[in-house]
């Protein structure tokens, strides 16, 4: 019930509005977000690579409205890639193809992710493309196929709750694509979606074994210790090395199982968010694990 509150108020105004305009928001939100400015999160990305941590960085914002937004939301993109480069740092982005205009026209969206990709293969790194509500599952999907940027370049996300996802993982294999596979963390139907974890845990594990086992280099998200351990324990025992892989985990998040899965010599990557955007990404975090919620409020009300 609380998941479907929380995520029920990460569509709304008003409580943006008052949790975003006040100090206590900002001061709960700091846990998981990296800071409104790029100077901010290029300083965590600094501390984390320091501690032998890869990194995602996204720049907060979704479901932009004018092709303005989007136009600039793309050419942040391309500011991040530059600043990466010139210093050196082990970091990805991962974007949102709503905020580069998917819900104003797919064109637009296929342009700017085709600019992103292009930045991305002259700095020799690599973009992420999010994957958002079902909404726009299929043209994501679509899009992605579009800009048809050579694996090393640019990836995808796979959401294991939906029922589709079994069919997108092959297809996508077959065609060389790296995926990144979390659980979701948007309120679906369950004409569409898993209702019950146990059967989203075990799509997410039929999922990761046919990805571990393709060959590709693919990143497993999640902070499910069962499931790492089980993506672990697949790979051992079909010789697959722990350099074919990464996990990727949130910023803010089980701080210990990233640093203990480090020590282990597992490939580690953050998801580290930045930008004054950041009320929708909050919530849902919060709405993926609840307690996230009461560890907070405790921790703010002993400050």
């Amino acid at each position: 019930m609380l998941r479907s509150i929380l995520l029920y108020l990460s569509q709304k105004q008003t409580p943006k509005k008052i949790l975003t305009g006040h100090a206590l928001g900002r001061r709960m939100a700091a846990r998981f977000i990296a800071g409104e400015e790029l100077e901010d999160a290029l300083q965590v990305v600094r501390r984390l690579n320091a501690e032998g941590f890869m990194v995602t960085l996204d720049l907060l914002g979704e479901s932009v409205e004018e092709a303005a937004e989007a136009e600039a939301a793309c050419q942040a993109y391309v500011h991040i890639l530059d600043r990466l480069a010139v210093e050196g740092l082990n970091s990805h982005v991962s974007v949102k193809l709503t905020q580069l205009g998917l819900a104003i026209d797919e064109g637009l969206a296929c342009r700017h992710l085709k600019l992103l990709c292009a930045c991305a293969a002259k700095h020799h790194n690599f973009v992420r493309v999010d994957m958002e509500g079902s909404a726009f599952t299929e043209a994501t999907l679509r899009v992605f196929r579009a800009v048809s940027a050579p694996r090393h370049v640019a990836g995808i996300v796979i959401q294991s709750y939906l029922y589709r996802s079994d069919k997108d993982v092959e297809e996508l294999l077959k065609c060389g694509a790296r995926i990144r596979l979390v659980k979701g963390a948007y309120d679906e139907p369950r004409e569409i979606a898993y209702p019950r974890k146990r059967d989203v845990d075990r799509s997410f594990s039929r999922l990761m074994v046919m990805m571990l086992s393709s060959g590709i280099y693919h990143a497993i998200a999640t902070h499910d210790e069962r499931l790492i351990a089980a993506a672990q324990e697949y790979a051992r025992a079909h010789d697959i090395s722990p350099d074919r892989y990464e996990f990727q985990l949130l910023y803010g998040i089980r701080r210990h199982l990233q640093r203990d899965l480090l020590r282990q010599g597992a490939r580690v990557r953050l998801y580290v968010p930045y930008g004054r955007h950041w009320y929708a990404y909050f919530m849902r975090r919060l709405a993926e694990r609840p307690a996230n919620l009461l560890f907070l409020l405790r921790n703010l009300f002993r400050a």
